[in-house]
């Protein structure tokens, strides 16, 4: 029998890019319809392609005023992109499947795997629906806590509409002082960004923190240090003119708001320059996967400090390939965030900061902005879907989809030291 031919397979990360890629396009098509406009003319594509790749990258930048340009329809369509990207293109293909009563393949399982970071095949069904309860449960409960302001101020039909899409989404620029929406905002950020995993383990051993897994306690203690301590420095340098309630609400929502989420209650381009850095740094570490990279490599750093052979965390040691993978996903995410925003600072003619701040938000999908997507050039836009798309993807699914795999080393060259600091 005839075999597809090895260097012709595609592999498990290449699916789950080109999955992406083509829900970006599919979006693309239908949000150029006139009838995804208010106006009824239809989009740009440059503008098309943008919404589209920010709604699948769930990062919330846009180039044209999401609540005014973009009919029912459009809005619609936003927001089904944003539900797909959320959850995972593959794992949406693999909910289908499941759905329509047919075997999911081995083949299918192992793609599902690499999507969602899962350690094992085995079990992968049950966990994609657990993905999908816990999503759909935790939009609900959202939705119905800021149904009431938005009904009280829109009436109940565009209410439940703002509900549902702001819970749903990243766009909320309203409601400050509103502690209902910055609550209820605040705890989908915080459960979103824990990730699926820690989730199951919170569920399954509740407050016997000890029976976690190593992972889910570094993304807890370093999640919780990343809204801790920007909240704190907020607090003191930022909104001194606030009462005390505001001022605590605020800090903790800007703190928050940075790790993947793209909702804003105070106009960052009011903040001073030492702030915004601080908000470009948080949004590059992101959520769960950019906060375990800092933190195994914080780990490691007190390792190399204490003069340990090892990297260990809450009793239990760090295998070397995760140190490497972090240091190479940091270092990847920090050259083509850099070189993305001397580029659009080139050729916008544009100070550095906001364009790095732009380029932080597309990269870490985010969603925050100074303001200046709007006004970039096409050549700009392109290089922050880019991002987007390298952000949401992940950078070492980008890299394993171009580079293929050299396979299994039988040799092992001579070990020289090398000088490092």
């Amino acid at each position: 029998m005839w075999k597809w031919p090895d260097k012709f397979r595609i592999s498990s990360f290449q699916w789950i890019l080109g999955g992406f890629l083509a829900v970006i396009l599919a979006g693309t098509g239908l949000l150029m319809l006139p009838a995804a406009s208010a106006s009824g003319q239809a989009a740009l594509f440059s503008e098309a392609l943008f919404t589209a790749a920010s709604a699948v990258c769930v990062t919330g930048l846009v180039v044209r005023d999401t609540a005014t340009f973009w009919s029912p329809f459009g809005k619609s369509v936003i927001l089904l992109l944003i539900q797909t990207g959320g959850l995972g293109v593959v794992t949406m293909a693999t909910l289908l499947t499941v759905l329509a009563g047919r075997p999911v393949s081995l083949r299918q399982k192992s793609i599902l795997k690499d999507s969602v970071s899962a350690f094992q095949t085995g079990g992968i069904i049950r966990f994609t629906r657990f993905m999908l309860l816990v999503t759909l449960g935790a939009e609900t409960v959202g939705a119905l806590c800021m149904f009431p302001v938005f009904a009280g101020e829109f009436g109940p039909a565009k209410g439940a509409g703002m509900a549902v899409f702001h819970s749903v989404s990243a766009f909320c620029t309203w409601y400050a002082d509103s502690v209902p929406v910055n609550l209820t905002i605040m705890g989908l950020i915080i459960v979103g960004g824990i990730g699926f995993h820690t989730m199951e383990e919170m569920g399954e051993h509740r407050f016997h923190i000890s029976r976690y897994s190593l992972q889910s306690k570094m993304i807890l203690a370093a999640g919780g240090l990343l809204i801790f301590i920007p909240a704190v420095l907020f607090w003191f340098f930022e909104y001194e003119g606030l009462p005390a309630a505001p001022r605590l609400l605020a800090s903790l929502f800007q703190s928050v708001t940075t790790r993947t989420a793209g909702f804003n209650t105070m106009d960052f381009g009011k903040m001073s320059e030492p702030a915004q850095l601080l908000v470009i740094l948080l949004m590059i570490t992101g959520g769960a996967p950019g906060s375990t990279a800092v933190a195994v490599l914080a780990v490691s750093a007190v390792s190399v400090f204490r003069r340990r052979d090892t990297d260990v965390a809450f009793g239990r040691r760090i295998p070397v390939s995760a140190v490497r993978n972090a240091a190479a996903i940091l270092a990847v995410y920090g050259a083509v965030f850099l070189l993305t925003a001397a580029l659009i600072c080139r050729a916008e003619h544009l100070s550095l900061l906001p364009c790095m701040f732009e380029a932080a938000s597309a990269i870490g999908t985010v969603g925050l902005s100074l303001g200046i997507t709007p006004g970039l050039g096409t050549f700009s836009r392109m290089l922050l879907v880019f991002l987007m798309i390298f952000g949401r993807v992940g950078g070492l699914t980008l890299v394993y989809a171009a580079i293929p795999s050299v396979g299994v080393e039988y040799a092992r060259y001579p070990e020289e030291s090398v000088n490092v600091g």
